[in-house]
């Protein structure tokens, strides 16, 4: 079991204070770089809401050792007594973010493994262990993602003789996960084999993640531009793109993707100009219970602060600066859909499938809880 912090990795518990968890608190990236103390269930769902911890893979992991942090409360309790606060916990975590299914996945997975055990410490190791197996499965499942992808991207290198140039949106880096990434996976390995890479990396409006992927392959010293989102189509029109690696919120059976608002669209730009389009996504993001993902996946709704404002840094003060006239409305949908049709294949530590239906049944027989 991992206990102790990795280079890159965005969680981790505290080597003197056991009882706690650290984070990276990646509200202040790309700017500063600090860390915070989580020591508390209530806390650790702050930092969810708020997007200190966000990504899907990080979020489950962030989620699980938030449960951790519940069963630590419940020490001097017997079973029924402590039942009741870690169910509380879970619905307290799993009410912060409703889109991507690595949370409640996480929650689940501990709530099975915690519920009737009597003795307080019992209770406590269970619940770190299962904390800490899912931070490992988490680094595992990437790494893995990382390797199928690498050979896309070699493909690539082979076949055009020049470096390869990836697009990607949002975050799905290793500050996304806890490791390595989804998206960014491939790139990491391209890096170590040698492959000559440049990344396009989109903004992603309106809380401009894409400039946390332009900081991790800044500090990777991987050659990369950022793009305005408007940008995106014209430069894979001319083709300027080779390949496309995108992370996800949530899949449903049938490979629709939920994934950060604006994924849609690049894979319609992708679909109308021959370009490969692929998702990058543990399998805990695979929601089992969803197969018409457009018409199924809840779509969470932020403030609408995130839309009219701008965030930045100025002579060391974080400001909140208005890009509209007061009275604007505005709507903010953190995530679309985009629908298999439009999406070559999907990554998964399991192996590369096509976005059908059959395709990840096949891939996924033990996910199948229902017919389409």
């Amino acid at each position: 079991m991992t206990n102790i912090r990795q280079k890159d990795q965005t969680i981790w518990l505290d080597p003197d204070y056991p009882d706690a968890v650290r984070i990276i608190d990646q509200r202040l990236l790309p700017h500063n770089y600090a860390e915070m103390t989580v020591g508390n269930v209530e806390t650790m769902a702050v930092a969810i809401k708020t997007m200190a911890v966000r990504g899907a893979g990080c979020i489950g992991v962030s989620a699980g050792f938030g449960m951790y942090l519940a069963a630590l409360e419940t020490k001097g309790l017997g079973a029924s007594q402590a039942d009741v606060r870690l169910k509380e916990a879970a619905e307290t975590l799993t009410a912060t973010r409703p889109t991507a299914t690595n949370l409640s996945w996480a929650v689940d997975r501990q709530l099975d493994g915690l519920l009737n055990i009597d003795d307080g410490s019992a209770r406590i190791q269970t619940a770190l262990g299962i904390a800490q197996d899912i931070m490992d499965e988490d680094i595992a499942s990437c790494h893995r993602i990382g390797e199928i992808g690498l050979r896309l991207i070699r493909e690539l290198h082979e076949k055009l003789g020049r470096t390869v140039n990836i697009l990607t949106h949002c975050n799905a880096g290793w500050l996304a996960f806890v490791k390595h990434g989804s998206a960014t996976a491939p790139m990491y390995a391209a890096q170590r084999a040698g492959i000559p890479i440049h990344v396009f990396v989109g903004e992603s409006r309106p809380r401009n993640q894409g400039a946390l992927t332009a900081w991790e392959m800044r500090n990777a010293g991987i050659d990369h531009t950022y793009l305005v989102d408007s940008a995106i189509g014209h430069v894979i029109q001319r083709g300027e793109v080779d390949i496309i690696f995108t992370g996800a919120d949530r899949v449903s059976m049938s490979g629709d993707v939920a994934n950060k608002i604006g994924t849609y669209l690049r894979a319609l730009a992708a679909n109308e100009n021959g370009v490969p389009f692929y998702v990058n996504f543990p399998s805990s993001t695979l929601d089992p219970y969803s197969f018409d993902g457009i018409g199924e996946i809840e779509i969470e709704e932020r403030d609408s602060d995130e839309v009219t404002h701008i965030r930045s840094e100025i002579d060391g003060k974080r400001v909140a600066a208005p890009i509209v006239s007061a009275g604007t409305s505005a709507r903010n949908p953190a995530f679309d859909v985009t629908p298999h049709r439009l999406i070559t294949g999907l990554i998964t530590e399991r192996g590369l499938c096509e976005a059908t239906p059959e395709a990840v049944a096949a891939s996924f027989p033990d996910y199948v809880v229902r017919g389409s």
